[in-house]
């Protein structure tokens, strides 16, 4: 299937199905990857701090099938066939936000979960991290409702008090970045 150009994420793009050593399987229609309970694919999910160590988040578009206007972190989609994951997020952080970063690896996961009767996220996730700040953003309308910095403090009161308001891919992935991942952020 051809892959669409455009700056909007489309249900035609094929993703990278996978097997749980992340060894590519096939592909698939973006849809068909996400209906019922989802095919493990692979994804990326990109991580951004400024200067003060704040984190930069978006509120996803109420376009997207899965957890729309839902906030989660600045970056998150799937690299396409014969694309590895830095080159997707270079891409996708380019497209929706306008940012070019350098980005770091810290860890890849497998995770599984449900929104509502329309369909799952099932994905091999590879997590990245970089540094940009407010002046280099310059968010897409069509991928993005709404972005902010947030302190690392105010950010964990708000997963504290007003969780459903974030993504789960975001919230597994916030925890484990301070619990395993501390000294690197220091390096940034």
């Amino acid at each position: 299937m051809s892959q669409p150009d455009n700056l909007v994420s489309s249900d035609l793009e094929d993703l990278i199905l996978v097997n749980e050593n992340d060894e590519s399987i096939g592909t698939m229609p973006k849809r068909a990857c996400h209906e019922a309970d989802g095919r493990l694919h692979r994804a990326f999910s990109v991580f951004l701090f400024n200067e003060q160590g704040d984190v930069l988040l978006q509120k996803r578009s109420e376009q997207k099938m899965l957890w729309p206007m839902y906030w989660s972190n600045a970056c998150c989609s799937h690299p396409r066939d014969g694309e590895t994951s830095e080159e997707a997020a270079h891409r996708r952080l380019q497209q929706e936000l306008g940012i070019k970063a350098e980005l770091t690896f810290l860890y890849k996961f497998q995770y599984h979960a449900r929104y509502e009767d329309v369909g799952s996220e099932h994905e091999l996730c590879w997590v990245w991290i970089g540094r940009a700040e407010a002046e280099d953003v310059d968010p897409n309308i069509h991928e993005i409702a709404e972005w902010r910095f947030f302190s690392k403090e105010e950010l964990n009161q708000e997963l504290d008090f007003n969780p459903e308001a974030y993504t789960p891919w975001m919230k597994m992935e916030w925890q484990r970045i301070f619990e395993d991942h501390r000294e690197t952020l220091e390096l940034l």
